[in-house]
């Protein structure tokens, strides 16, 4: 189909709940992917995270293909060998001993479910989000996350919902009491402009929920997976969650999502949560494959010296546009002096697909497999848009 088709008949029926950018993906390899036009880009977006090892990565795509020869859908009232491998290979990943698990499509569902499973578990309503925090646009997820350009337009969310700053241990306290089913926090927030929180503010979270009966409740649907360097980014702080909500790269490219919870929490009793396509074979396979190719890989620890590498080479550019460079792992973030809508477009017409993270820091996703002389090009590209505008 011809690329003026394309937006002809996707501009006659969108939902309009996406700003488009004028280019039709419609291939992809690797770290790179192609337009309608055949114009090539190193992808820094990676599916928002999703394509963790790359766009159709082997081990994956032979995976869901002898599986869609197989069985694709098989409901959760039944067992089924693909779940049970997927638990096997995945469960001694996790810290400490989180080991039960809600397969569903997605990291908002997962976070659905995490906030379900808090409430079930503790009999308590009240839950504690951090200020620039995002978990997600379904209603629960929604009520967990603070820009008011998201809530304002579906207001009233659940109630007994509070924002807290990040990394502020005084304001969690003076909100964290006994009427506290869970503490919702990400280990980086990623929408909310990269930003790392410190061991000291993770620490005393797990002292005060532990203190006061409330369980914590760690996001890590865009930092698991080995995105930060490490398999999930709570261990960089050796952080045990009480619930964990996984997505993105759960599934290599396919939908998926899981909440965790510690095995010490018990079970849900059958029928209080649910999920149609959750656990599906398919996606199953396609996890199994992922998993086994980031741990025979090193992906994990790849992304920790790619993304060192990384920082390092970000924080030399020479602009007055550079006000911070910060993340982990192959999760950056470039915080500007401007906004960072123009710096995106330049790098498009340069062949690099990158992020926002708020209205004025880029955000490199780059999938764990990018080629360290792709790596390198990008590093270029952001340093010769940036330093178009040095004095």
């Amino acid at each position: 189909m011809e690329t003026a088709e394309i937006f002809r008949i996707e501009g006659m029926h969108t939902s309009g709940a996406y700003a488009k950018r004028p280019v039709a993906l419609v291939r992809g390899k690797g770290a790179r992917v192609w337009d309608s036009d055949g114009r090539e880009y190193i992808d820094c977006i990676a599916g928002h995270g999703v394509a963790i090892l790359g766009h159709s990565h082997p081990d994956v795509v032979d995976a869901i293909t002898e599986q869609a020869e197989r069985l694709m859908i098989a409901p959760e009232s039944f067992y089924n060998d693909r779940r049970a491998e997927l638990y096997s290979v995945l469960a001694p990943k996790l810290p400490g001993d989180l080991g039960r698990f809600f397969l569903c499509n997605s990291g908002a569902e997962a976070v659905e479910g995490a906030l379900k499973a808090a409430r079930f578990f503790t009999g308590r309503e009240k839950i504690v989000a951090a200020k620039r925090g995002f978990h997600g646009r379904t209603m629960g997820a929604l009520s967990a996350t603070w820009n008011p350009k998201y809530r304002k337009p579906f207001e009233p969310l659940l109630e007994d919902v509070v924002h807290v700053p990040f990394d502020d241990l005084k304001a969690a306290e003076e909100q964290i009491d006994d009427q506290t089913a869970a503490v919702i926090v990400e280990i980086v927030q990623g929408e909310g402009g990269v930003n790392p929180g410190s061991g000291e503010y993770f620490d005393g979270l797990r002292r005060l929920c532990d203190e006061r009966g409330a369980l914590l409740i760690v996001d890590e649907v865009q930092t698991g997976f080995g995105r930060t360097g490490r398999w999930f980014a709570s261990q960089h702080f050796d952080l045990l969650p009480d619930i964990m909500s996984l997505g993105k790269g759960i599934g290599g490219g396919v939908p998926m999502g899981a909440v965790v919870w510690r095995e010490s929490l018990g079970k849900l009793s059958p029928g209080v949560h649910g999920s149609t396509f959750g656990g599906n074979p398919l996606a199953a396979a396609a996890s199994i494959a992922t998993v086994k190719v980031l741990e025979r890989d090193g992906l994990p620890e790849r992304a920790a010296r790619l993304g060192t590498w990384l920082l390092e080479e970000l924080w030399r550019i020479d602009s007055p546009q550079v006000k911070e460079v910060r993340g982990m792992g192959l999760m950056v973030g470039v915080a500007l002096r401007s906004r960072v809508t123009p710096v995106l477009r330049k790098l498009m017409d340069r062949g690099v697909l990158a992020l926002p993270a708020g209205p004025t820091v880029l955000r490199l996703l780059p999938p764990l497999v990018i080629p360290e002389e792709d790596l390198a090009q990008v590093v270029k590209a952001v340093r010769e848009v940036l330093e178009e505008d040095r004095g």
